[in-house]
This record gives structure tokens, C-alpha cells and sequence, in this order.
């Protein structure tokens, strides 16, 4: 995922609001997300460009209470060829045989962060809502009630419940993660069951001014293309946009999209469920 906006215990009504941009290499082979026979109870999308390895870049296991997020850590001169793959972080949580919390799991993690490329890892047992970063030089973290928004930079912004309430992150923050926050902002004010209001939020090509585009040693042409919320380009870009809404009451929904080449829609699915929340 490059973009990942989350509204937690933001709504009285919602325990876990997700919306979810993955964007890649157009090249890489991937499945779009399905249930998985061989791990009943997980629903995720399996990239299938990481070799032997077996990796998602969201996933929920419903039976367990777990949800999963990652995005990498644009790094183009520091990508390791041997790292292990940052997929296989969210299927170890999910499928985590020694019933881990979110915060021991993500403590593990980081005791060994040079095992992975960089990072952005999101886990939840919807009991608490962890993050984490190897590029971050922070410890994992619990956030707290309200929304959150990253991206491929070293940290996460967050701001606490209500409108008024202002986003803040340690380093300047990128534009699509603030206007991604604030648009995430305004349908759970407004319309929080609204998913189609989500996707509408994720699917903005709007790129950021010169001035305000990160520099992360991409060429300045892919910079540009980069700092849209969807990337619609002819290599790399969005390939998938995933919406999940999880309610007090136990009862789920989860929508993705996805996409080829210059944004071209290539199918949906979506899926119903219940999950005993703690």
C-alpha cells in the first residue's frame, strides 16, 4: 500500500474505518483479495511477486479480530535484493500461532528491523491499533482514538477526534496524506457508511505543487506522478483501492477495486462478515 488512512474509534458507531491505496509496478503479479482456503478466516489480496514468499498488503482474519495494513519506505538507493519480503509481516501477524497482541507482535518486529526493506506496518487485534516503522527511529507505537494517514515517508500524521482537531506527524507532512486524512475526516462526519464516498476519497489524481513534493530520489517526473492519491502512470501505480468499514456491533464490510495501467478498472469484490470483537 503507498497510502493507507484509518479512522479509529473516530465514530461511536465504527471501531475501524480503513481506506487503502496499494500502488506498485504494474509488472508484478498479484490476486485480488479473496478468502484464503489454505488459512480459513483470512481475507486478503496474496501478492505473488516475492518469489516463495507469501505476502498481502491488507488483510483482515475475522476469526481472530485481526486486521493488517503495510506500505514501503521509499528508500530507491537503500533496497536491499535479500531483505525478506514486507508482505510476509502482515500474514505473520494475522496467522500468528502464538495468539501475540498487536503491540508484543510489533515489539518483536522491531527487535530485528533490518530483516526487511523499509516499512510502515499497521496491526490491530480491534482491541488496540498499532504502528510501526524501521525507518522511523522510534519505537512501535499505540495510536489513539481518531484518524490517521502515511504513506511511503519515514512517519504517520495523526489527529485526535472532530473536525477542528489538527493533524500533526514529527516531519512535514506529505499533501496526499493531509487532504487523504481530511477527505477520510469528512465522511465519517457526514456519511460514515457512505463507501462509495470512501473510494471517491482514494481515487483523487491530484498531484502536489513543485514546492511541496518530497523528495524521496524519485526523478522528478515520477516525484510528480507519485504525490497523487491515485497514481495513474504507465509503469507503476494504483493497483488496488480497498475500503473497510468494521462496526460496534460486530458486523463488517470490505470493498476493493482494482486496477491496471493508467488507472484502467479491472474488477471489484466485496464481502460481508461478523467479527466477536473484544
Amino acid at each position: 500500500m503507498c497510502l493507507v488512512l484509518l479512522g479509529w474509534r473516530a465514530h461511536p458507531e465504527y471501531r475501524l474505518i480503513v481506506a487503502a491505496n496499494r500502488d506498485e509496478f504494474y509488472t508484478r503479479p498479484a490476486e485480488p483479495m479473496r478468502w484464503w482456503p489454505e488459512v480459513p478466516g483470512v481475507l486478503a489480496g496474496r501478492d505473488l511477486g516475492a518469489g516463495a514468499a507469501i505476502g498481502t498488503w491488507l488483510g483482515l482474519f475475522s476469526e481472530r479480530a485481526r486486521f493488517a495494513a503495510v506500505t514501503n519506505v521509499r528508500d530507491p538507493q537503500g533496497v536491499r535484493g535479500d531483505a525478506r519480503s514486507r508482505g510476509a509481516l502482515l500474514l505473520d501477524y494475522l496467522r500468528d500461532r502464538e495468539h501475540r497482541a498487536a503491540g508484543a507482535y510489533l515489539h518483536d518486529v522491531a527487535a530485528a528491523p533490518d530483516d526487511y526493506n523499509g516499512y510502515h506496518v499497521v496491526v490491530s487485534d480491534l482491541r488496540s491499533l498499532w504502528w510501526h516503522s524501521n525507518r522511523a527511529d522510534a519505537a512501535p507505537a499505540e495510536l489513539a482514538p481518531g484518524f490517521h494517514g502515511l504513506s511511503n515517508g519515514r512517519f504517520l500524521a495523526s489527529a485526535a477526534p472532530g473536525p477542528a482537531a489538527e493533524l500533526r506527524a514529527p516531519e512535514r507532512i506529505w499533501p496526499k496524506v493531509r487532504a487523504g486524512v481530511d477527505g477520510l475526516r469528512k465522511v465519517v462526519e457526514t456519511e460514515p457508511g457512505a463507501v462509495q464516498r470512501y473510494f471517491d476519497v482514494l481515487a483523487d489524481r491530484t498531484e502536489a505543487p513543485d514546492e511541496q513534493l518530497p523528495g524521496t530520489g524519485l526523478p522528478l517526473a515520477l516525484e510528480r506522478a507519485a504525490s497523487a492519491r491515485f497514481i495513474a502512470h504507465t509503469v507503476h501505480g494504483t493497483r488496488a483501492s480497498t475500503v473497510l468499514l468494521v462496526r460496534e456491533d460486530g458486523t463488517f464490510e470490505i470493498a476493493e477495486r482494482s486496477f491496471s495501467t493508467l488507472g484502467r478498472p479491472e474488477g471489484a469484490v466485496s464481502f460481508r462478515g461478523y467479527i466477536e470483537l473484544p
